[in-house]
């Protein structure tokens, strides 16, 4: 197993390396290649991310990445972005439900996830700024919406048999194209299906977020959705994600870069080490993934948790002792 390990910019060089260290003590035979890759790197040579980054990442299996600052200037180009686009990396996977002794906004139970399309939408990169005038294209295209919806088709089968399609077609013609292949890749599935508007959606996953199970959307709206989704769910610093294609896969916490506490040691290492814990799923190793689970449940439920959770640990507190904690159960 060969992995690229991008930690990137800000608290992402923080959290990345205390989810290695969780990854180390189950054993695994994994070879990390590590690359430099981000605003950083652009800061220094003009380029966050070099063709030969690429050649390099397209090596390995998949990629452990922390987080990346995205300045205000027209001639940075998103680093994650071009990792989808040139990974083909078309499902953006986020799962959400709470976890042990985390306080909550909301009481209620739930488990849902949100699967969001990856490489098109309104990050299409295709764009025009002028004097008066900017353009983004918004491209949705029948390959990505048949793909996206058959991603959330197959979570499906493993879960409710049911999934929910946000859009806005009231308002859209692409969206009413991409909820119409939805429609029709729920039924060749026998999935169940409903529909729901993205500001309705937004607003009823904070009041009933028990209704969900898998929700598919376009790029954008999964992008919203799911940050709202965090707030629910605990906070940024407890989500991860993966970005799945056919033949390469990225995993890294939806947090961001977080400037304001970096080098501060109290980032909440738990989304990177979860989203070590969703590559451990992907590569098939589900006894491992399931320890990590516990390990994190056995450390929050001794109120060992960083300031953002209400406590005082620091981040290599909080690794260290998931890490022993992973140490014993294997």
């Amino acid at each position: 197993m060969k992995l690229a390990v991008i930690p990137g910019d800000g608290i992402g060089r923080e959290v990345i390396p205390a989810a290695l260290n969780v990854l180390d003590a189950l054993g695994l035979e994994i070879e990390k290649i590590p690359l430099e890759i981000g605003y950083g790197k652009w800061e220094l040579t003009g380029s966050a991310i070099t063709d030969e980054d690429i050649s390099i990442i397209k090596e390995c299996d998949c990629v452990l990445f922390g987080a990346i600052t995205t300045p205000p200037d027209p001639n940075y180009k998103s680093v994650l972005v071009r990792l989808r686009k040139e990974l083909d990396l078309y499902a953006n996977i986020r799962p959400f439900a709470p976890l042990k002794k985390v306080k909550l906004p909301c009481a209620k139970k739930f488990d849902f996830v949100i699967v969001r399309e990856n490489t098109e939408g309104m990050y299409s990169g295709i764009e025009e700024l002028h004097e008066d005038t900017a353009y983004t294209t918004r491209v949705i295209t029948r390959k990505g919406s048949q793909r996206i919806a058959q991603s959330a088709c197959i979570l499906a089968k493993g879960r409710k048999k049911e999934i929910t399609i946000v859009h806005k077609a009231n308002v859209l013609k692409s969206d009413s194209f991409f909820r119409d292949i939805c429609v029709g890749i729920a039924k060749k599935n026998g999935i169940a299906y409903s529909e729901k508007l993205v500001d309705s959606m937004a607003y009823d996953i904070i009041l009933r977020p028990e209704k969900y199970d898998v929700i598919v959307t376009t790029n954008l709206f999964g992008d919203i959705l799911s940050d709202e989704a965090a707030a629910i769910a605990g906070g940024l610093g407890l989500c991860a994600s993966a970005n799945i294609g056919d033949h390469y896969a990225l995993f890294e916490p939806i947090h961001g870069s977080a400037p304001d506490i970096a080098g501060k040691g109290i980032a909440n290492p738990i989304a990177a080490i979860l989203s070590a814990r969703m590559m451990l799923e992907w590569m098939g190793k589900v006894k491992e993934a399931g320890i990590i689970s516990m390990a994190v449940d056995n450390v929050l439920m001794n109120g060992i948790v960083t300031p953002d959770l209400g406590g005082s640990s620091s981040t290599d507190e909080v690794s260290r002792a998931i890490t022993e904690s992973v140490m014993k159960s294997d």
